[in-house]
């Protein structure tokens, strides 16, 4: 569970709990909050960044080495195949300039 989602259960567990004239204020603080700015949120320590991150790696459908390899010659052929075609689409436009400057 993430921290937003902690948030929001605590949140309902106040109201829960609150009485009928604690929610009647609630109602109208909420209604005059929302015309104005929103709060800024409560920032997590590094140790709770750090423990969040581990759970959502840990989460990661991670490819298998076979995967891993093919996806890695897919990336470079493709790398090279368009880098060979930026630079043939360049040298050939470079020489048309340039055959047309010198012509004229």
């Amino acid at each position: 569970m993430n921290r937003q989602m902690k948030r929001m259960q605590e949140r309902q567990e106040r109201r829960a709990k609150a009485s009928p004239a604690e929610r009647r204020e609630a109602a109208t603080t909420s209604a005059r909050r929302s015309s104005a700015p929103t709060e800024k949120k409560k920032r997590a320590g590094a140790r709770q960044f750090l423990k969040e991150v581990r759970q959502e790696l840990r989460k990661v459908d991670w490819p298998s080495r076979r995967e891993l390899i093919s996806y890695t010659v897919v990336v470079l052929v493709t790398v090279v195949v368009m880098t060979t075609l930026v630079f043939g689409l360049d040298f050939v436009f470079s020489k048309l300039i340039f055959n047309v400057l010198t012509n004229n």
